[in-house]
């Protein structure tokens, strides 16, 4: 004799509710695929960007592991590009180069650790502080990359205090993960640097602008160094 179960009305009602949500999260992958698919052809990081900005951090961030934030320089050579850019900031802002030589060696890790261009670390500490270690601003921000510290105390080493956001080597390590943060959540560059700044609502993007073009001026200086 042949056996059959019948399945509570309600038990059929859930397994059809499940088998469509199911069915809607493979349609949404394949839209998000095909969305990120036409913008690497098109040539368009500003589609990438947002699309990454769906994505949890562990995800974005799963080949390249959040390293811990330490007090003492990097002990390596700056590449040929980064010493070329620090020998134009030392005549552009007249700072030592002995004085920028481990803010450049930071902000070539950080920039290699976090998938920044480190000229971008460099710009924004150029418009920030002027590579000014000890600056701060009327609300409280700090150091070089004037990061505030109400907001980013968890960030430093466990037995730091906040006279730490001082320390040029650590400022720019975390400076450099609240810039990749506002990046990636912001979806592009430009809003990440507003928001960086806390200007996000600025319709004419003047910090951001700001940042860009001391970036181009480091890369022109670098190519200038290239051609002679």
């Amino acid at each position: 004799m042949t056996t059959s179960t019948v399945f509570p009305s309600s038990m059929q009602r859930i397994s059809a509710v499940a088998s469509t949500l199911f069915q809607k999260i493979l349609m949404l992958a394949g839209m998000l695929f095909v969305l990120a698919l036409a913008g690497l052809q098109s040539g368009n990081p500003t589609l990438v960007e947002s699309l990454k900005a769906l994505q949890p951090d562990s995800e974005l961030d799963a080949d390249s592991p959040e390293a811990p934030v330490v007090a003492e320089p990097a002990n390596e050579a700056l590449s040929a590009r980064m010493l070329v850019a620090m020998d134009y900031v030392s005549r552009r802002y007249r700072v030592a180069p002995d004085a920028l030589q481990p803010i450049f060696a930071t902000a070539q890790v950080a920039g290699r650790q976090l998938h920044l261009d480190p000229l971008l670390i460099i710009a924004v500490i150029g418009i920030e502080s002027r590579f000014n270690p000890f600056s701060e601003s009327v609300v409280g921000a700090k150091g070089l990359m004037q990061v505030m510290p109400r907001f980013h105390q968890d960030k430093l080493p466990e037995d730091a205090d906040q006279t730490a956001f001082l320390n040029p080597v650590i400022n720019v390590q975390v400076g450099a993960r609240i810039l990749k943060e506002s990046i990636r959540r912001n979806g592009g560059l430009e809003n990440g640097l507003q928001q960086f700044a806390g200007a996000i609502g600025d319709p004419e993007r003047r910090y951001s602008n700001k940042v860009l073009a001391e970036k181009l001026r480091l890369e022109q200086a670098v190519e200038k160094f290239r051609t002679t």
